[in-house]
């Protein structure tokens, strides 16, 4: 089975749209060559000191290399790929804000074993998230180019609204995709790496969105130390959590916006009747809510 490859050229509400319809969206050439390569540079050392997973579901032949905003300056393009942004802007919609959820490589090295299939949304402690309430957006982009025998990501499309036994019917394919294109997939696709019988390394950036209000998998606050995240632009701080996550998620002291308290500034957080500027609900509950100006 052939999964659908879409030109860097898609309409990123069209590519959501496909994303929502299937489970997954691939689009081919998003980063040219120099952008990867200069990545691939930054990222090595990195990569060399990471351990191999501890076992067979993170991959004993495996390295996980993430803080990717502190460590790889080449990685924040790819945060804020304006294809990507626009893509995570409309599948996660429903929410007030979004956010980074991880940035991290994933080295699949040769004699690693097919993962375990899985769902991503089970990192929010297995919580049953309804069928049509998306908490992320995930991506995988391809550092080297993705195959069948070097591990390419193995989706099961349509998956993200069956149970596990029903699931269990679909067959898999295999994102096969050159190296620069990148692979959209919800947290409710059952997906695992492939097994690399090659003698190549699979590399693959795995940069993931969330909905503000939950945690992130990557504490971007401690992956990235405040020296380094004062010297960042305000629309990557805003993507990294310098935000709120909703009505009073994330402000700092005395409601301070946590964006303005980074930068020793004094601005307040949002408040009810602001945040119902985005947000339906906050909308209707404040329309007898009087600020004081």
């Amino acid at each position: 089975m052939a999964l659908t490859h879409l030109p860097p050229t898609t309409d990123p509400a069209e590519v959501s749209e496909h994303l929502s319809r299937h489970g997954y969206a691939i689009v081919d050439d998003v980063a040219d060559g120099p952008t990867m390569d200069r990545l691939d540079a930054e990222a090595v050392p990195f990569i060399a000191a990471s351990a191999p997973g501890r076992d067979d579901y993170d991959g004993t032949f495996t390295r996980r290399t993430g803080a990717l905003i502190a460590r790889c300056p080449t990685a924040r393009r790819l945060v804020m790929d304006p294809l990507v942004v626009g893509v995570v802007s409309h599948f996660l919609g429903h929410a007030t804000a979004v956010q980074l959820h991880l940035t991290q490589i994933i080295s699949v090295e040769p004699g690693e074993t097919d993962q375990k299939l899985h769902r991503d949304e089970m990192a929010f402690d297995f919580f049953p998230f309804g069928p049509d309430y998306h908490v992320q957006c995930n991506t995988m982009w391809a550092l080297s180019d993705f195959t069948a025998d070097n591990g390419a990501t193995r989706i099961l499309p349509g998956t993200s609204t069956m149970s596990d036994a029903e699931a269990q019917r679909v067959p898999a394919a295999q994102a096969e995709m050159r190296r620069g294109s990148v692979l959209f997939y919800d947290g409710k696709v059952l997906h695992g790496a492939g097994a690399n019988t090659s003698i190549g390394v699979r590399r693959g950036v795995n940069i993931t969105y969330a909905v503000g209000w939950v945690r992130q998998e990557e504490n971007q606050y401690l992956a990235c130390p405040p020296d380094i995240a004062r010297t960042l632009d305000d629309d990557l701080l805003r993507m990294m959590g310098y935000t709120q996550g909703a009505f009073a998620l994330g402000y700092v002291g005395d409601q301070t916006d946590p964006l303005a308290a980074l930068r020793g500034e004094t601005a307040k957080a949002k408040t009810i009747t602001a945040v119902g500027e985005h947000n339906e609900q906050a909308r209707r509950f404040a329309t007898d809510v009087t600020e004081n100006r």
